[in-house]
């Protein structure tokens, strides 16, 4: 699913290069959970972002899917996104205009979702996490848990091929942190959904069938 070869990024300041990622090669299949871990700055976040397309890298080669994604037009870019890929960030980047219900509704409206089913797969979303009540509430109304909460649930409900979880239960008590790794181990597990979670905590790690270690950089298995 998931191929880098050769992946560097750096900031360029003057004549001087500071490297983020150095030398990446990283191979993911499908139904694969990978768990990453490393030190704060160790560019967990950046390498999650370039796989997520939501960033490019300095240097080095992406296939997705079996698809070039350097050398895909932008839309192209942007449908295999849409149409596979849910990311849970570490700072949520929920929309403060919306509404709960409205956040969790824009990747349906993203993949053209008809009205009647956006609405139905919504309200089995806030009942699964038992959020209901705050659907109308908007992200500065809400604690810094409950955002987290509700970043997840829109990743999850566009049903994508594969999830990328930055510090996904880092703003959540341990009963929703339990909860949410257990419906990742499950999406995993019963539906095949590929899944990489960044984390600083080896419980969560231990979710996965593998840990990758980014050191300054680079990748150690």
């Amino acid at each position: 699913m998931i191929a880098l070869r050769n992946i560097y990024k750096w900031y360029q300041t003057g004549i001087n290069r500071t490297f983020i990622l150095k030398d990446i090669d990283l191979d993911i299949a499908e139904g694969d959970f990978v768990s990453l871990m490393g030190p704060s700055g160790s560019g967990k976040s950046t390498l999650l972002n370039i796989i997520g397309m939501l960033d490019e890298p300095s240097e080095g080669e992406y296939h997705f899917l079996g698809q070039p994604v350097y050398q895909l037009k932008e839309r192209q870019r942007k449908e295999l996104y849409k149409q596979h890929i849910g990311i849970v960030f570490q700072q949520y980047h929920l929309i403060d205009e919306l509404t709960v219900y409205e956040n969790i509704e824009a990747p349906l409206l993203y993949q053209g979702v008809k009205g009647s089913e956006r609405k139905s797969m919504v309200a089995d979303m806030l009942d699964r996490f038992n959020i209901v009540g705050k659907k109308d509430l908007f992200p500065n109304q809400l604690s810094g848990g409950q955002q987290q909460l509700v970043g997840v649930v829109r990743a999850l409900i566009a049903k994508p091929k594969l999830i990328l979880a930055d510090e996904p239960t880092g703003n959540l008590n341990s009963a929703q942190g339990e909860e949410i790794m257990q419906l990742f181990k499950q999406l995993n597990k019963e539906e095949g959904v590929t899944i990489l979670q960044a984390t600083h905590s080896e419980k969560n790690a231990a979710w996965g069938d593998r840990t990758l270690h980014l050191l300054d950089g680079q990748l150690r298995a």
